[in-house]
C-alpha cells in the first residue's frame, strides 16, 4: 500500500510540475530538519560535548550602557563566548548548553561614564547554562553576575551587577547570536557605578569542530 501511495504521489507531483512548466526533479519534499543545532557544511547534528565559540561579529562592539539604547557606558571591541553542547534533540525542540563563558578584553574597552577614564576588567560568572530553541530564541540562565572594574582619577572602581537571566536570538543568515538591551541591576559599588547596565552585542559566526553552526 505504501508503494502504491508513493507512486501516486510521484505522479501527482510530476503532473503539477508539467502544469507549471518545471521538471519533476525540481519538485522535491523538504529535507528532514535534523537536530536543533546543525553544521552548515554538512547538515549533520552537532554532537553532545562539542565546544562552540564565537567572537564579536566583524565591525561590531559590545556595549554596556547606562540606559537602554543609550550612548553612555562601556564599549568593547573584543569579546567572546563559548559553551559546550549538553543536549541536541531533533528539531523542532530546544538544545541546551553548559559551561557557558563570556569574556571581555579590557584592553579594547573604553568608558565614557562620568568620573571614569577607562576599563581595568570585566568578568562574568562562568559555568552558566543556555537554552537554544527552534525558531531562534535563546536564553542564558542565571543568576548572572557581571563585575566591571573601571579606572578613575582616584583609583579603580568596582561595580557589580546581576540579572536572573538574559535573552537573545539566533540568526542563520550569519550564524549569529544577538543580545539587545539586556538589563543588569547594580548590586554593589560606589556612586560612580550606574544603577543599571544594558548589554547589547552580536557574536558571529558561532562555530564548532565541524564549522559554522545553524539552528533548526
Amino acid at each position: 500500500m505504501r508503494n502504491r501511495r508513493t507512486a501516486l504521489l510521484a505522479t501527482v507531483l510530476a503532473g503539477a510540475a508539467s502544469i507549471w512548466g518545471v521538471s519533476a526533479t525540481a519538485v522535491a519534499a523538504p529535507a528532514a530538519a535534523g537536530e536543533v543545532l546543525t553544521y552548515d557544511a554538512t547538515g549533520a547534528g552537532v554532537p553532545v560535548g562539542a565546544k562552540l565559540t564565537a567572537s564579536l561579529a566583524a565591525g561590531t562592539t559590545a556595549k554596556l550602557t547606562t540606559t537602554a539604547g543609550g550612548s553612555t557606558g562601556v564599549t568593547c571591541s573584543g569579546s567572546a563566548i563559548e559553551a559546550t553542547v549538553a543536549t541536541n534533540p531533533p528539531a523542532p525542540g530546544t538544545a541546551t548548553e553548559n559551561n557557558v563563558k563570556q569574556t571581555f578584553n579590557a584592553a579594547t574597552c573604553t568608558s565614557n561614564i562620568p568620573l571614569t577614564t577607562g576599563v581595568a576588567s570585566i568578568t562574568v560568572t562562568p559555568l552558566l547554562t543556555t537554552a537554544v530553541s527552534s525558531g531562534g530564541a535563546l536564553v542564558v540562565n542565571g543568576p548572572i553576575t557581571a563585575t566591571a572594574v573601571l579606572k578613575s582619577p582616584f583609583g579603580n572602581v568596582t561595580c557589580v551587577y546581576s540579572a536572573p537571566s538574559i535573552s537573545g536570538t539566533t540568526n542563520n543568515a550569519d550564524d549569529s547570536i544577538n543580545f539587545t538591551n539586556q538589563q543588569f541591576t547594580k548590586q554593589s559599588g560606589s556612586s560612580t557605578c550606574p544603577a543599571n547596565s544594558f548589554f547589547t552585542a552580536k557574536y558571529a559566526p558561532v562555530t564548532g569542530p565541524g564549522g559554522a553552526v545553524s539552528v533548526n
